[in-house]
């Protein structure tokens, strides 16, 4: 059945002029059958490049709110409306305002993953590859971190820069404790730890690398070493798998899995394709201040 709804799900592709991404913690396969696989703010922009007329986004809402500010010409689809994020639930614009009224007026530094209506209120946007940058280019020296506690105080660990942070987390990274590492490693003592920004910081104290899902498949792919423990969502371990097969690769815990990521079906993205749906428009007046914060920080960084 999956091959014959793979089969059909190209075959519409095609026709309707249709481009589908699937986010590295998505199902096997959905991630086979991707035109696309990465991290969620590199593949919106890879197929705002793209000629295609309809972006069916394998993921969560806010990674096609994404899509849908930087390709607002586009029709972005998600296949599960359902597919959310907690982390991205624990703001709001409103509660970011009250924050604000408190702290007193200082540049608002956003991770992507959060809804398009936060990074209207934000000043930039971040993703857990170029943090360290984009809070090293704010000239003022007193910034807010919103939504995730934990890469605010990895980015905290690189520069001088007092940071203020929201309290959310990723539920599945925020988990990994460091007692379970250390068992991990002691279960696996020759393999290399690549730790998430998103885990606690004592988690990324035991890291031999410090890596966003793109970074660990570049590091995994030109290191020497033959196993590793990955400390992120465990759909990450699949296309690391793919791409180094001589290599072993372990989960840092049984328990990260993210039940968002794991919605989508075949199913769903083919009746997606067939009925159009779950439509994601961002509202142009959300949009405009929402790509504004990630178009200053793709000056930044350029990614």
């Amino acid at each position: 059945m999956s091959n014959v709804t793979a089969k059909e799900i190209r075959t519409l592709l095609r026709e309707r002029n249709a481009i589908l991404l699937a986010h590295n913690y998505q199902p096997p396969e959905i991630q086979d059958i991707a035109d696309l696989t990465g991290d969620s703010l590199e593949l919106s922009i890879k197929a705002a490049q793209t000629e295609a007329a309809i972006i069916i986004f394998c993921g969560v809402l806010f990674m096609a709110e994404t899509a849908s500010i930087v390709s607002p010409d586009k029709t972005v689809l998600i296949p599960r409306i359902d597919a959310g994020c907690p982390m991205a639930d624990m703001i709001t614009p409103e509660s970011l305002k009250n924050r604000l009224s408190e702290l007193g007026e200082m540049p608002v530094v956003t991770y992507v993953n959060s809804s398009a209506s936060v990074k209207a209120c934000s000043t930039i946007c971040c993703t857990s590859a170029n943090v360290a940058a984009v809070v090293n280019s704010l000239t003022e020296s007193e910034i807010l971190m919103t939504p995730d506690r934990n890469l605010a105080q990895y980015a905290a660990s690189k520069t001088s820069k007092k940071i203020h942070f929201w309290n959310g987390y990723c539920p599945i990274h925020d988990e990994l404790t460091e007692q379970l590492v250390l068992d991990s490693k002691k279960a696996h003592p020759d393999a290399l730890f690549m730790a998430h920004p998103e885990c606690r910081p004592e988690v990324l104290a035991l890291a031999d690398a410090v890596l966003s899902t793109s970074g660990m498949l570049k590091f995994a792919k030109d290191s020497a070493n033959r196993s590793f423990i990955v400390g992120t969502e465990e759909g990450l371990i699949y296309p690391l798998q793919q791409a180094n097969p001589n290599k072993a690769f372990y989960k840092a815990s049984e328990s990260m899995t993210c039940e968002d990521m794991k919605k989508t079906s075949l199913s769903d993205v083919l009746k997606a394709l067939q009925t159009t749906t779950y439509e994601v428009k961002v509202p142009e007046d959300i949009r405009k201040s929402a790509v504004t914060a990630v178009e200053r920080m793709l000056g930044i960084t350029g990614k």
